[in-house]
């Protein structure tokens, strides 16, 4: 995807405290319509990136444009971008119909109940209109928060954590329902994210980000895949490492007998067994004494700590990274 064509464009954004560069000269384009996730450890700059696209900071240096309009600059009033914060931020004394048209309160009374009522409908809150936040699910507030953000018709929606208040039932049901309502709204989203899964699950593309710079950007399955450094492959899942090269435990077969040519294997030791439900984890110490890790089936069980085992992988699914 070129510069031009990108619908959100960030051009060697950098944010500059007094002894620290939260933001490291990330350049990042985005389509129209996309679910676009940025990932990474707390600390490492995508809160800071997502409150410079909302205006909440501004630059040190470096440029924001939205589908052709320069952002940094203007107010955030001025941005035709929401944003849904981890707490929600809803006001404790509205009404959840309240709440959703407090963003429409310069449009005459019946355009903004018409709004407010279509998007009640679209996120399944029909019915609960006259109900207070405190009378709410988590995700029945969540949907409130995204009505409140959409109902305004924003270019970009940007989600600051959203789901990291919810119990892990919950937040699995929610994100579901969440990457439904982006289809059928259209609209672009910004998803910020600590959590692999959800960013793996939501995500149509998305970058890893860590000590501010941008590690790597594509679709999760390519990331997940074919990481380009070491960093990206360790965040996004296990990794055994061998020197440089890097094997997904999920890759690894184990046996009780040396595997036929095509793989590369070594002779280990099982030291400890987990039963997960459809897959059964193992741990494993080689020869060398480093520990290696296999995700082997359930109906593969019959491993047991002592047990001499051979761990093998094909060879094409080695990953080595200079950093």
């Amino acid at each position: 995807m070129s510069v031009e064509q990108s619908f959100l464009n960030l051009r060697e954004l950098t944010k500059h405290y007094p002894g620290h560069e939260a933001v490291r000269g990330i350049s990042l384009q985005i389509q129209q319509g996309e679910f676009f996730s940025l990932l990474g450890p707390s600390g490492c700059g995508k809160t800071t990136t997502l409150r410079l696209i909302a205006g909440f900071e501004e630059p040190t240096s470096g440029q924001i444009w939205l589908n052709g309009t320069r952002l940094d600059g203007l107010k955030p009033y001025d941005r035709n971008v929401s944003t849904v914060f981890q707490s929600y931020a809803l006001f404790p004394h509205l009404t959840v119909r309240g709440n959703v048209e407090f963003g429409l309160q310069r449009k005459p009374p019946a355009e903004r109940e018409r709004a407010a009522t279509e998007l009640l409908a679209l996120l399944e809150l029909a019915g609960k209109e006259a109900r207070k936040p405190a009378q709410l699910s988590g995700g029945e507030k969540q949907r409130v928060a995204l009505a409140r953000s959409l109902v305004v018709q924003p270019d970009l929606l940007l989600l600051d954590e959203p789901l990291s208040a919810l119990d892990p039932k919950l937040r699995k049901q929610v994100r579901s329902e969440l990457k439904a309502i982006q289809r059928r709204v259209g609209i672009t989203f910004l998803f910020i994210t600590h959590d692999q899964e959800e960013a793996l699950s939501l995500s149509d593309r998305m970058a890893v980000m860590n000590a501010g710079l941008l590690e790597q950007t594509g679709t999760p399955r390519d990331l997940y895949l074919h990481p380009s450094t070491r960093f990206v492959a360790e965040f996004l899942g296990a990794m055994n490492w061998l020197g440089d090269c890097g094997i997904r435990p999920e890759a690894v077969q184990v046996s009780r007998t040396p595997p036929n040519g095509g793989s590369r294997a070594l002779r280990a030791t099982i030291i400890e067994s987990a039963f997960l439900g459809n897959l059964i984890h193992l741990q494993a110490r080689l020869e060398s004494g480093d520990r290696f890790t296999a995700e082997v089936r359930a109906a593969a069980d019959g491993f047991r700590p002592g047990d001499t085992v051979f761990l093998s992988w094909p060879v094409e699914n080695e990953r080595r990274f200079q950093r």
